[in-house]
């Protein structure tokens, strides 16, 4: 850039900031002075006359990309981020991009913050192969819950829409989970389904480049069927539907980010009242619908559409998320006759999965459970290598080559056996990995499970009595009726309170039917009943005094205490679901609880704190939002286990996470105009008294 020109500039912004946070602690009225022209008026985001022309500022793309990338990408990690220091004895990054329009006129854009938005405009018009953009100043200089909510809006739920068709299914199978020992991308679809079948099969052989083959599963799916898939597992089709013309479509779906690629159980549920609030109705009733298949055709809302999770399922949400649609469906026959659908396959699940004699236990409440045996297949590569290495020197091996042994079945060890059913059931748990389930989890009846299963009867009570005066015939011809939802609803909440409840403590916690002792493990699913409203006003004080002040941290709800989770050493390495770490689902649901105990202030405190934490991040980190959160220091800079999902991407993110978009869009709707501007102006919440 001429030296000459920026040097005649220098009076109209002088400050190098190094960091977002002070730009907003000068406040954002100055905004406009940060996209002046040389010759011109100055410019800016908010209302007013002086925004009545605004001036068109085309740039060439390709060009202008590259000199943004080379002056403010100074670690080379393709992001503008605070992370870019400056390059000594040059003024590349130093937060001050200067760029020359088609016109010929210099402008200038400065912080980390405004500068990501550039590059998320500029990188948008290289993707869609313009090779010049006019760029908009309201876009630049957005407020920053403005931007990120309509980033969440406009680009992340599309990037995060999967569909198993022709141009779908080369995204889907080009994941690295694909992958097999033959070298083939397996699809397979229910035995029932004859349409699904033909549909996929033609598919397969009209792309013969995606190398795809296509099975029918057989019509009893066992656990040593599953386990024969080692080296051929593939994804599970769901549900088709038939157009107008007779054609049939794959019924799309939104995906949690990153290397997921399937449709999850529990994700769903959060994804979908993100969707609902962004008034994208359709895609959530499609999700329900897929899970309605899911149910029907595999037996269960799945883990995840993956064969690898066909025995097992996820926390069960159903009847809440077919709750959220049906409120913004027609007030017609053909939408009663949807909420019928659903009706019937909750409850068909609720008896086949959740209260078959796996999952329920002796004590009447019920547990997690995978049907499954041995290590899952899922994970990572080494994933188990310490576990194995334990269990190699009881048998005098190495690691590897005991590794090898016992998956083969040469070896057989019991008691390494049981550990992978805890470690199965931990996963149905959703809660993968935590020290309050390891080891443990299938001995377990957990308040969060119970609590859910409480809401899915009382949600069928309602359901049935609200919407089928009372009496609901399933397509068998069996009468379910309110009341005897109701009761059942009631019973479990007394075996809740007989076994789950803590007086002296205030506190719910999990109850290990084996031993006959609660674990006192404290946890963030403490909060559950609030949600499910199963819990007593006087518990529901006795969890805010007692429980929240271990858990709320000063970027939200840990997902456990810092004392039960335990001393960390190079042995006892932190695990993901643990203190410090605060996940969007927690979150959300205690935002909730809190709301309808009568604690709303804090909920709105809650979810200050949880916003901020997000802003701050996206802030600074060109727009980054994770799956977890460390809410003790506030930051997405988390490493347990398996990484954090979302920080992987280059020029821009088109997907964020999942249940963490919801969670930013459900958020603001609690924040008052004056909290959503305190997060713009990026103030931390302890100086703030949120009522």
């Amino acid at each position: 850039m001429d030296s000459g020109a920026i040097a005649n500039t220098k009076l109209i912004h002088t400050h190098s900031d190094k960091s977002p946070a002070s730009l907003f602690g000068i406040g954002l009225a100055i905004v406009g002075l940060l996209f002046l022209p040389v010759h011109g008026f100055p410019g800016g985001p908010e209302g007013g006359s002086r925004h009545k022309q605004t001036k068109r500022v085309v740039v060439n793309v390709q060009s202008t990309l590259a000199d943004l990338m080379r002056d403010e990408d100074t670690d080379g990690d393709k992001k503008i981020t605070i992370d870019d220091a400056r390059i000594a004895g040059t003024n590349r990054g130093d937060k001050q991009f200067w760029f020359r329009a088609t016109d010929g006129k210099l402008y200038e854009v400065a912080g980390t913050y405004y500068l990501s938005n550039l590059l998320q405009e500029l990188t948008l018009a290289d993707q869609a192969d313009e090779d010049s953009v006019e760029l908009d100043l309201r876009r630049i200089f957005e407020k920053p819950t403005d931007h990120i909510s309509r980033m969440i809006r406009e680009v992340y739920w599309d990037g995060l829409t999967r569909r198993i068709d022709s141009a779908g299914l080369a995204k889907i199978l080009s994941d690295e989970k694909t992958s097999t020992a033959d070298g083939k991308r397996y699809l397979y679809v229910p035995n029932s389904d004859a349409t699904a079948y033909r549909y996929y099969s033609h598919l397969g052989a009209s792309h013969p480049e995606m190398n795809v083959v296509v099975v029918k599963l057989p019509s009893d799916v066992t656990p040593a069927y599953v386990r024969s898939l080692e080296g051929q597992h593939g994804l599970l089709a769901l549900k088709l539907q038939q157009r107008g013309n007779g054609e049939y479509a794959p019924v799309p779906y939104v995906v949690p980010g990153g290397r997921f690629n399937e449709m999850y159980g529990w994700d769903s549920y959060f994804i979908a009242l993100g969707l609902l609030n962004d008034g994208k109705d359709r895609l959530a009733k499609g999700m329900v619908d897929n899970f309605v298949y899911e149910i029907n055709e595999y037996g269960k809302i799945l883990n995840a559409n993956r064969t690898y999770y066909l025995t097992r399922s996820q926390p069960p949400f159903l009847t809440s998320m077919a709750l959220a649609v049906y409120q913004k469906l027609p007030n017609d026959a053909a939408s009663k006759r949807w909420l019928a659908g659903v009706v019937e396959a909750a409850i068909k699940e609720y008896w086949n999965v959740w209260m078959n004699r796996d999952h329920l236990t002796s004590c009447g409440l019920s547990r997690y459970f995978d049907t499954g045996s041995g290590p899952v297949p899922e994970v990572e590569p080494g994933h188990f290598d310490d576990i194995y290495a334990e269990y190699a020197k009881k048998h005098g091996m190495d690691a590897k080559s005991f590794e090898e042994a016992y998956k083969s079945g040469k070896i057989k060890d019991p008691e390494l056996d049981r550990y992978f059913v805890n470690d199965r059931a931990m996963r149905e748990s959703g809660h993968d990995t935590s020290y309050r389930l390891v080891g443990r989890c299938a001995d377990l009846v957990t308040v969060d499970l119970n609590s859910l299963l409480f809401k899915i009867e009382s949600d069928l009570a309602a359901i049935i009595h609200d919407e089928f005066k009372g009496s609901f015939k399933t397509s068998n011809g069996s009468i379910e009726k309110s009341g005897d939802w109701r009761k059942r609803a009631e019973h479990r909440r007394d075996l809740i309170n007989k076994y789950l409840w803590d007086e002296q403590r205030g506190m719910f916690f999990d109850y290990d039917f084996v031993t006959g002792k609660q674990t006192r493990y404290v946890s963030a699913t403490t909060f559950y009943p609030l949600w499910a409203g199963l819990a007593t006003q006087h518990q529901a004080d006795l969890l805010v005094k007692n429980a929240l002040p271990l858990l709320e941290m000063p970027g939200g709800i840990a997902a456990s205490s810092e004392e039960s989770r335990g001393p960390l050493s190079a042995e006892r390495k932190a695990r993901q679901w643990d203190y410090p770490y605060g996940w969007a689902p927690h979150q959300m649901l205690i935002w909730k609880g809190m709301e309808k105990y009568g604690y709303g202030s804090i909920g709105r405190r809650l979810a200050y704190r949880w916003l901020y934490t997000m802003t701050l991040n996206a802030v600074d980190y060109d727009g980054t939002i994770t799956e977890k959160l460390d809410v003790v220091r506030r930051t997405h800079d988390v490493f347990a286990e398996y990484g954090n999902v979302g920080t992987k991407f280059s020029y821009i993110t088109r997907e964020g996470f999942g249940w963490s978009d919801a969670s930013y869009q459900i958020g603001l709707r609690l924040m008052t105009p004056e909290l959503r501007d305190d997060l713009d102006s990026l103030i931390p919440p302890e100086w703030i008294n949120i009522r």
